[in-house]
């Protein structure tokens, strides 16, 4: 997991507020910026007139109320835009600078005020709770906007749209990346209430979604047996999709619980679930017939009054609300994907569905359906018993992990003979190694960037009593992974503002790659010719379910868009529809079983709206990256491929592979690996 506080990230969960006087947000009349530019062609003959509509366009568009009225606002751009280009990139290098050090200094800020809950420094007091989730920058996009900086920045460094991004970008020198860049810090100006009133709603949503805990031992087959332990508590839909997946091991019980599991989630996404039996074990609860019993005794209870469904449907409101504010992005859905991940919904789509309709998933489906002895069913698309498990006895990695790491020093201490063991020089390994310290971890570890030059990245990760074992290796390794990216791109760029990724799913890459060769920094092999080729299946298998699943979430928004009125009853019914109209077009077929709804039950789905089409894009772009990097020089190109900054993703895996992204390169591997698997 990759921590990097982002100081300029808006929340995205914004509410309907009926306050807000659109007109009142942007004074200026229309013909204002047109005389303005006028003005400023006049006065700066020689300057672009493309360029001078860019910029005060852009700026006219976050003007408010409170900044000014239209003389000022034009006094304002006569007297700020930068004609002289030489001028300008000295303004835009003390920008660098300037940024750097808010940035850099506030993410050191963020780290000293969570030292404690995030490090094992003794027990926690309620204090250090509440300065770790205090924010000292909650007001800095708002200062910048008062003291007009905000507005220097829109009317000489404007934003390019995505498609300008991929069209011109490969024609643009890093410093010119870096001003576009520069351009995306101040690309909307959202009204402070309905940010304020977005934690709220983003409160609420995630408070559901962490309270939606199922009692096991609460459950009730058709027999009457309790197939589950007591003290079993499981999260909707992580942990019961988790507990599926346990039981492939288990012979006897694990089809049973497998399927009361998958008719537990049936219910959460029909919402015939009682209400009652969530977060709690006052009842006994049988989910096939859906039956409650009290000490014995049959009750009647109420189903949950479709409030998965309010929430999605106020989420909704909450970003359509948003809309008015991004005149170039006027749907979240736009937003998510044009915006956030800087790939167009329609690219997205492309590559899930060229990659879904591919034979690969029957002639898969029927190697799982051999390995299992039996039909599929729905609740298969979590099938892992494609995992290489290492040949090598755990004691005996844990036996060399934990004399090799007995502390956090010790990894920090090995970090530069690791770094050469994957190939990378001796100077550089000693280089990164020198920005990056090891912490010990209060829970299991993350990554945490720098923010400035002058500052190193934080690789927290737990070590038991004993040392690191090899489960804990293992992640930290993941970790060290992003620490290296996050260097790469912040020490190996030109300009401040190009630095980082383009966006998590390829620091996400980065780490994995580092991940899958924690073997080889321990001088290790598993003499297992066929995990290279389970990983493949592992790694198509899982895709086929993420690319799924992030095809209902997309559909469901644009129904959504398409019906604004709807009620959460209405909405409720359009998921299901929806989700079983992907399982039949691209499921259907291999499974042998129609409509089911399994594809709806990702909790995202309520609280992070469109986020689970990242991790299916992160996948593909793993893979990709792991196949370039198969005959190549691991070090020397890890170096090279993760300095281009923060490029847009087409562009970045352009120059980093030759070719933009595609999901054949995952498709070839498995055909590949189930041949050599026969």
């Amino acid at each position: 997991m990759k921590t990097k506080h982002g100081i300029f990230l808006l929340s995205i969960l914004v509410t309907f507020f009926s306050g807000v006087d659109l007109m009142s947000q942007t004074p200026l009349k229309p013909d204002t910026t047109e005389t303005v530019i006028r003005a400023l062609t006049k006065k700066y003959p020689a300057a672009s007139v493309r360029d001078i509509g860019r910029g005060v366009r852009h700026a006219g568009s976050l003007w408010r109320v409170e900044d000014g009225d239209d003389a000022f606002f034009q006094t304002f751009c006569l007297k700020h835009y930068i004609a002289d280009p030489v001028e300008r990139l000295r303004v835009f290098q003390k920008l660098n600078h300037y940024f750097e050090a808010i940035l850099g200094h506030t993410n050191e800020i963020y780290l000293a005020l969570k030292k404690h809950t995030d490090e094992p420094t003794g027990p926690l007091h309620a204090i250090d709770r509440m300065f770790s989730a205090f924010s000292p920058d909650a007001h800095l996009v708002q200062d910048l906007y008062q003291n007009r900086i905000a507005f220097v920045i829109a009317l000489n460094f404007p934003r390019y749209t995505l498609a300008e991004k991929n069209s011109l970008g490969p024609d643009w020198s890093t410093e010119e990346w870096a001003m576009a860049r520069l351009g995306d810090f101040f690309s909307s100006r959202v009204p402070a209430e309905i940010k304020q009133h977005a934690a709220r709603v983003s409160s609420r949503a995630d408070l559901y979604i962490a309270g939606y805990n199922i009692h096991m031992g609460a459950l009730r087959d058709n027999d009457g047996r309790k197939l589950f332990r007591d003290d079993q508590v499981l999260l909707a839909h992580w942990n019961l999709r988790d507990e599926i997946k346990a039981n492939y091991a288990d012979h006897e019980l694990g089809p049973r619980r497998q399927r009361m599991v998958y008719q537990v989630m049936k219910r959460i996404i029909d919402q015939t679930i009682p209400k009652g039996v969530i977060d709690s074990s006052a009842y006994q609860w049988n989910p096939f017939a859906n039956v409650i019993q009290e000490n014995g005794r049959t009750v009647s209870l109420e189903r949950e009054p479709d409030t998965r469904y309010e929430i999605l449907r106020q989420v909704f409101l909450a970003m359509k609300a948003m809309d008015p504010f991004h005149p170039d992005m006027p749907t979240y859905i736009e937003r998510n994907f044009s915006g956030s991940m800087e790939v167009p919904r329609e690219q997205v789509e492309a590559l899930f569905h060229e990659f879904l309709s591919s034979p690969l998933l029957g002639k898969v489906a029927r190697l799982v359906e051999k390995r299992l002895g039996r039909k599929l069913a729905a609740y298969d698309i979590w099938y892992d018993g494609f995992k290489s498990r290492s040949s090598i006895p755990q004691d005996q990695l844990n036996a060399i992990t934990r004399k090799r790491y007995p502390n956090a020093e010790a990894f920090r201490d090995a970090m530069p003979e690791m770094l050469r063991e994957l190939g990378f020089s001796a100077e550089s390994a000693s280089f990164l190694a020198s920005k990056i310290t090891v912490d010990p971890a209060r829970g299991s570890g993350h990554a945490w960037g720098a923010g400035m030059r002058d500052s190193l990245s934080h690789l927290r990760t737990r070590v038991g009593k004993e040392g690191m074992d090899y489960k804990g290796f293992n992640i930290a390794v993941h970790e060290f992974g992003h620490n290296v990216e996050q260097t790469l791109s912040l020490h190996n760029v030109p300009h401040f503002f190009l630095n980082g990724v383009p966006n998590t799913a390829f620091t996400e890459a980065l780490a994995f790659l580092f991940q899958k060769r924690d073997l080889e920094i321990l001088d290790m092999e598993t003499g297992d010719a066929a995990a290279g080729n389970l990983a493949v299946l592992d790694n198509c298998w899982s895709a086929f379910e993420i690319m799924g699943v992030s095809m209902v979430d997309i559909k469901v928004w644009k129904w959504l868009y398409a019906h604004p009125d709807a009620d959460p009853a209405e909405l409720k019914e359009a998921v299901i529809s929806i989700a079983g109209d992907v399982w039949n077009r691209y499921f259907a077929g291999a499974y042998g079983v129609q409509d089911e709804p399994v594809l709806a039950v990702y909790s995202h789905m309520i609280s992070y709206p469109l986020y689970l089409s990242a991790y299916a894009y992160g996948q593909l772009i793993e893979f990709q990256l792991g196949e370039y990097l198969e005959d190549k020089a691991f070090g020397p190109e890890v170096e090279r491929i993760w300095s281009l900054g923060r490029l847009t993703p087409s562009a970045w895996m352009i120059r980093a592979t030759g070719k933009d992204l595609s999901p054949q390169p995952l498709i070839r591997a498995t055909e590949r690996a189930l041949k050599k698997l026969k």
